[in-house]
């Protein structure tokens, strides 16, 4: 599935990676929910920044969470683009 990600600095959170990444809200997952992708993605623009990337729920030791294989192509986008994709997901 495509999804929109934005990248964030984990204040207060156990990370020992700088940046992590979540899904942008209106895509039908939790925003709490972490997505494991490629690291030189992140590293590559600043925090939220935003991304379309293909990605599927997998659990691991009883935490889910979204995957991104780290080799995969991705797209940064911008607002605008992030806001026009998630609008039209749903759309038949």
């Amino acid at each position: 599935m495509e999804i929109i990600v934005e990248t964030y600095k984990p204040y207060g959170e156990p990370s020992s990676a700088g940046l992590r990444v979540r899904p942008l809200p209106g895509q039908g997952f939790d925003t709490n929910l972490k997505v494991e992708c490629s690291r030189s993605m992140r590293q590559q623009y600043p925090a939220g920044s935003l991304f379309r990337l293909v990605v599927k729920m997998i659990e691991r030791e009883g935490t889910k969470f979204l995957y991104a294989y780290h080799a995969a192509p991705f797209e940064h986008v911008s607002r605008e683009e992030a806001e026009q994709f998630i609008s039209t997901m749903f759309d038949g």
